[in-house]
Parts: C-alpha cells; sequence; structure tokens
C-alpha cells in the first residue's frame, strides 16, 4: 500500500503507517524545521515544504491510502478563536479535498481533535468528500487505548469509495502508565521550595502530596489535572505543544524531558528530533501517536 501525509510534522502518521507496513512515498508540510525531522527520520520518502493550498497534484506520486492531519489549533477547545491564525488553521482542511479531487486514492484517513465535526463549515467539507464518492465513517480514538502512555483523545475520519461506512475492528489494549517512560536519574531538578515558584504552583504541588504521596505530575497551568496533579500509575494527560508537564519527587522537581515526551507520545526510543527543546516539543505535541495510526493502518490493510 503506496501513502501520502499531509501536514506530516515530525512524521507520526508516517511512522505508524510504515510499523503498519505501508509505505509512505511523498510527505509534506509548510515548516521547513518539521520537514528535516521527517526526512532525517523517512529519507525514502520525498519531501515537499510548502503550503498545501497552493500545490500542484500532478507532481505527487500515486497513492492508494492519504493519510492527513489538518491544522488543529483553530477547532480544539485548547486555544480561544480571537486570534489570527484561527479562520486560517481551520482552511487547511480543504487541501484534503483538492487532494482527494485529483488523485481518488482507494482510502483516506484525516486525524483532527473531536471538535473538527463542531466546525462551522463542517457539513460543507462532507459533502464535498461525497460529491467525489467518499462515505465518512468517524471514530474517537484514545491513544491510550493503543499502548500510548497517554490519553490522548482524536477524531479519525476514515474515507472509503464504498457505500458503507468502514468500521474500524480494532482491539484496546492495556494502559500503560506514565512511570513506565520516566527516568528518574536523568533531568535538571531544581528545589521545590524556591521564591521563584509562584504560588499557585505551591497550591498545586501541595494538594498533589496531600493525594498522591511524595512522586507524581503536575501541569503548569490550571486545567484537566490542574488542581490535584496525576498519579503516576495512570497514562498521562495531553501532551501539547509547551512543555506543559513537570515531574515532583520529594523535594525537587523538573519538567519532562523531550526523550520522555517522545516516549509519551509512542515515537520509538531512536526517532530523531531537533536538539532545541522548543520545536522537539511542538512537534511532538502536533503529532500523532505512532502505534495509534499503527492500528488504524493495520485495520484498513487487513479488511481491503
Amino acid at each position: 500500500m503506496r501513502a501520502i501525509d499531509l501536514f506530516a510534522g515530525a512524521g507520526g502518521f508516517t511512522e505508524g503507517a510504515t510499523q503498519a507496513g505501508a509505505t509512505v512515498v511523498w510527505a509534506a508540510n509548510h515548516w521547513q524545521a518539521a520537514v528535516q525531522t521527517h526526512a532525517a527520520n523517512h529519507p525514502a520518502t520525498e519531501h515537499s515544504c510548502q503550503d498545501l493550498h497552493q500545490a500542484d497534484w500532478r507532481r505527487v506520486p500515486a497513492h492508494d491510502l492519504l493519510l492527513a492531519s489538518p491544522c488543529c489549533q483553530g477547532h480544539t477547545r485548547a486555544r480561544g478563536k480571537n486570534t489570527p491564525s484561527h479562520d486560517a488553521s481551520r482552511s487547511t482542511a480543504w487541501a484534503v479535498v483538492s487532494a482527494a479531487e485529483y488523485h481518488r486514492p482507494a482510502v483516506i484517513v484525516v486525524e483532527n481533535v473531536p471538535e473538527f465535526r463542531s466546525w462551522l463549515l463542517f457539513a460543507a467539507w462532507r459533502e464535498a468528500m461525497a460529491a467525489m464518492g467518499y462515505t465518512l465513517s468517524a471514530h474517537v480514538l484514545d491513544a491510550a487505548d493503543h499502548g500510548v502512555p497517554q490519553h490522548r483523545e482524536r477524531l479519525i475520519l476514515i474515507g472509503t469509495r464504498s457505500r458503507a461506512p468502514f468500521r474500524l475492528p480494532l482491539r484496546m489494549q492495556q494502559h500503560r502508565p506514565i512511570a513506565a517512560v520516566l527516568d528518574l536519574g536523568a533531568g535538571a531538578w531544581s528545589p521545590v521550595a524556591t521564591t521563584r515558584r509562584a504560588p499557585a504552583t505551591l497550591a498545586r504541588i501541595a494538594r498533589g502530596r496531600a493525594r498522591f504521596g511524595d512522586r507524581f505530575l503536575i501541569p503548569y497551568y490550571g486545567s484537566g489535572s490542574g488542581l490535584t496533579g496525576r498519579s503516576l500509575t495512570r497514562p498521562i494527560g495531553t501532551i501539547t505543544t509547551l512543555a506543559r508537564w513537570a515531574i515532583v519527587d520529594g523535594d525537587r522537581m523538573r519538567m519532562l524531558s523531550v526523550d520522555e515526551t517522545k516516549a509519551a507520545m509512542g515515537f520509538p526510543a531512536g526517532y530523531r528530533l531537533p536538539a532545541q527543546i522548543r520545536p522537539a516539543i511542538q512537534m511532538l505535541g502536533n503529532a500523532v501517536p505512532p502505534p495509534m495510526a499503527r492500528d488504524v493502518i493495520t485495520a484498513i490493510r487487513e479488511a481491503t
């Protein structure tokens, strides 16, 4: 099965597809650093750095499977609506329609946040896909159900040229604790008790200690597990594009490292990322967890 990967980022979708036995022949993203990272890990794939609204689909290799992760920031509740890139980010989904119109692959898989279906133009987007003969099936998956030590709910839309929607015959895996990928002997620790520590952070730590003891996670802002912290015996909360999660271990604490974040996203240990922390975390926070992609594409391959 030959595949292309739109909005490929660091390559989570491509990595999962490769593990499922597909060959990703072309991948594109608008961010040069992400394209370079993708190429470093998938050198046999042809790469393009461009705005996909302006893509010449005639130059894209033939393929059976189209993978796409349009920008989710304009849809997710984690970001406000009054931002300059809000409308522009939503419109990236139309590139999927353009690519499908030209190539008409047998299967299309689109990944986004569940709120994508609440987009004002989602019905129009779905009708555009239907006009080309694609029937869409929607699946909300949690990465934790696929062996990733992270709770990360994502919408998977599968488009097939069939009358009946495609149903994923997926088996749920036992959840892995985030403790399985942490290295408490590494990293740059600092004292919990310091004059630089914000009162709100110290309050979260105090509540976490009361609930979990001396070792637990806290986020650096108050949503999700923000008020109580999080046990290391369960998957971590959603990894975002900014460093968010910290480990508290007795009287010391530190942020999760890039390697720990990479493992929490389900990437292989040897997967190459930028040396700089900020772009590495941004790429990981935008990525598709490879094990979830692998399971989805494996199910598609076995059923088609």
